[in-house]
Parts: structure tokens; C-alpha cells; sequence
């Protein structure tokens, strides 16, 4: 999904050879490790695209132990998949727990030192159609790395914004803009209330925006009341008061206060 944005922002902005693999099925996290097989060679990195985190990585060249999987403790683990830890390492894998047996859940990142012994153990899962929910996880081949013999110890993250539900992207914009300050661009008889991010393509007249607002390029806001939103390329809002919603690209609202989720290309008139 949106694999053109993801190779047109990374050629943009990093000055490394990259190379990209589409998964055409939504079979998992491990099948998608699976297809991207001839890419895991020597000590590999791996990172969860719906997750921000901070925390020192220095140390990860001096460890002696087969990886590293970073944890963070959690209120409610039901939502994520969790480890248990013995003597400084990490003994099981448990995804998405019924029941919790643990507080510490996995963040979506990843140090193994050993590839190859990882594509052993995803193709173990694959071969074995060891599904999770209906799905191939890595945590289930990591469980194989750990039953192999593989010492794999907890690493601690200082920050860890989860975008997995709209109220924890919500709370990430939040975040990124206290963080970065924002962005602002000119507008129309309008008030800006930072943190704001306004692309230097948007519209916006007749407004008050913010705080905690983030609007994409080629937005256009007419007499409308936004804060605690995110506002996605060329969405259209007319006379609306939003809070704690989430416009998806090119969709056209109108109307009254509400709190709204709505995808892209989407027409919506509130009241």
C-alpha cells in the first residue's frame, strides 16, 4: 500500500542504496521476511513501519549475545505481542496475549545478528503453516531462534509512539509536532494555534486551526474549526469543527462538529 510514496521518500531524503520488496497478500509480518530473504545477509535491522521510537543504538556493536529485541512496558499487552525474560534473556514470545503473562511488548524493532539462522526459522514457520490469528509472525520465529539455542536479550526504548489505532496516531501527531515545533504557511483571515504543521500548499480561509493540527499538501479549509486532527493530501473541508479526527486523502466534509475517521476519497456532510 502507497509502495511508490514509501520508495520516493526514502530516494529523497537518504543517501543509501535501497532496495524494495512488495508483499501482494497480507500474510504477515514473517512472509513478508520471507519474500525479502535474499536481502537478510549478515547482522540485520528490523523495524516496524507503524511505530516511532528514540533510544540509543550504540551499544548494539558490542554485544556479544545473538540480538537484540526491544520491549517497553505496557498497561494493556492484549494489543501487542509480549516476551518473557529469565536472567537477562528472553525465554518466550507471545503475540497478541488473551490472557497477560507479561507486561513487556515487543516495540517493532529488531537486532539479529545472525541472519541466517533467522531465515531458517521464518522458513520453519512458513513450512509449517505456524500461524498466529491467521497470520505469520516473527515472534513466532523468533520462539524457534530462542527453542535453537539463540541468547536473545531485552533492549529498552525512550520513547515508543504506537500508530496501530487512530487514537495512538492521534497521540503520535501530538508527539512529532511538541518535538519538531511544527510548520506554518500563510493563510486566509485565519488563526493558527500552534503546534501546527500547515503544508505550504494548503489552503486554508476563514479558519481557526490547532493545536495539535497536521495538514498535507493541496488541503483547502474554508470557515471551518479544527484541533487535535491530521488532514491528509488534497482532503476538502467547508464549514466544519473537527477534533480528534483523521481526513483521509482527497476527501471532501462538510458540515457540523464531529468527530470523524474517514478514508481516502471519501465525500462526507456532517448535520
Amino acid at each position: 500500500h502507497l509502495g511508490d510514496q514509501i520508495k520516493e521518500h526514502v530516494e529523497a531524503n537518504y543517501d543509501f542504496d535501497s532496495s524494495y520488496v512488495e508483499q501482494k497478500e497480507p500474510k504477515g509480518q514473517a512472509h513478508a521476511l520471507y519474500l525479502a530473504r535474499d536481502h537478510l545477509v549478515g547482522p540485520v535491522f528490523i523495524i516496524f513501519v507503524d511505530t516511532i521510537f528514540e533510544a540509543n543504538l550504540r551499544f548494539l556493536k558490542e554485544i556479544s549475545s545473538d540480538g537484540v529485541i526491544f520491549v517497553k512496558e505496557v498497561d494493556d499487552p492484549r494489543r501487542f505481542g509480549v516476551v518473557t525474560v529469565d536472567e537477562g534473556f528472553i525465554t518466550g514470545f507471545v503475540e497478541k496475549p488473551d490472557e497477560p503473562i507479561s507486561n513487556l511488548a515487543l516495540v517493532g524493532l529488531y537486532y539479529i545478528r545472525n541472519s541466517a539462522l533467522l531465515r531458517e526459522c521464518i522458513e520453519t514457520v512458513l513450512r509449517g503453516d505456524v500461524k498466529t490469528k491467521g497470520e505469520y509472525y516473527l515472534a513466532d520465529a523468533l520462539q524457534i531462534m530462542v527453542d535453537r539455542g539463540a541468547k536473545l536479550e531485552p533492549g529498552s526504548v525512550e520513547v515508543w509512539e504506537d500508530c496501530g489505532k487512530p487514537e495512538t496516531l492521534l497521540a503520535t501527531n501530538r508527539y512529532l509536532l511538541r518535538k519538531s515545533g511544527g510548520q506554518e504557511s500563510a493563510t486566509d483571515n485565519s488563526v493558527l494555534i500552534p503546534p501546527v504543521h500547515v503544508a505550504s500548499s494548503a489552503s486554508i480561509v476563514n479558519s481557526i486551526i490547532g493545536p495539535y493540527v497536521s495538514i498535507a499538501g493541496d488541503v483547502v479549509i474554508e470557515d471551518s474549526i479544527i484541533s487535535d486532527s491530521i488532514i491528509d493530501q488534497g482532503a476538502r473541508i467547508q464549514h466544519a469543527m473537527l477534533r480528534e479526527s483523521l481526513v483521509g486523502s482527497h476527501t471532501s466534509v462538510r458540515g457540523d462538529f464531529s468527530k470523524v475517521d474517514i478514508g481516502d476519497h471519501s465525500t462526507v456532510r456532517l448535520g
